[in-house]
C-alpha cells in the first residue's frame, strides 16, 4: 500500500469550496491535475476522470465509482485498473471549517499487485495532489464576492462583462 495526499487551507466556508470541487464541468478551467471531470457525485455513480501527470504532460482516463458523498464536508471514490487487487486506489477529499476558513486534505491510497512497480506515476500523481489543492484555493479565494462557483454567465462573454458596466 502507498499513500498520497496533500492538504491546503482556504479562506472560505467548506460550502463555497466544496462547491468548486464538485463542479466538474468546470475542472478544466482550473484544475492542473484533473483536467477533465464528468458524472455526479453521488454514492454508486461512476465518474469520468483525465488526469495529467506533472512533468510528464502524460494523461490517463478512468472511471471511479463514488463511495461516499456528504456535502460541505466529504467526496470519496475508488478507481481500479482491471481486476480487483491489481491496481486500485481510494481517493478522498475532506473539508473541515478550520481558523475561519476550509482546511482541504486529499488522499489516495493505493494497493495492489501493480503498486511497487508504479513508482513513478505516484511520484508524479503526488505533486498532482499538490498543484490541484493549490489551485483549488487559488480559484475559490479568487473568485469574485459574492458570485458562487456554480453562477454562470448568459450570453457571449464579452456581453457578460460589460454587464456590469452598462
Amino acid at each position: 500500500m502507498r499513500l498520497v495526499s496533500s492538504a491546503v487551507h482556504i479562506s472560505a466556508d467548506p460550502d463555497r469550496v466544496w462547491s468548486v470541487l464538485t463542479d466538474f464541468d468546470r475542472f478544466h478551467e482550473w484544475n492542473p491535475f484533473l483536467v477533465h471531470a464528468s458524472g455526479r457525485p453521488e454514492p454508486g455513480t461512476r465518474l469520468g476522470l483525465r488526469l495529467r501527470l506533472p512533468g510528464t504532460g502524460k494523461e490517463m482516463a478512468f472511471t471511479p465509482t463514488v463511495l461516499a458523498c456528504e456535502p460541505g464536508r466529504l467526496l470519496r471514490w475508488r478507481g481500479r485498473f482491471g481486476v480487483p487487487g491489481v491496481f486500485d486506489g481510494v481517493h478522498t477529499f475532506e473539508l473541515s471549517p478550520r481558523d475561519g476558513g476550509t482546511h482541504v486534505r486529499q488522499t489516495e491510497r493505493f494497493s495492489g499487485v501493480l503498486v511497487p512497480f508504479a513508482g513513478s506515476v505516484l511520484n508524479a500523481s503526488e505533486q498532482g495532489f499538490k498543484d490541484l489543492t493549490d489551485a483549488l484555493k487559488a480559484r475559490v479565494e479568487n473568485a469574485p464576492a459574492g458570485l458562487r462557483h456554480t453562477d454562470r454567465p448568459t450570453g457571449p462573454p464579452d456581453a457578460h462583462r460589460l454587464q456590469g458596466q452598462l
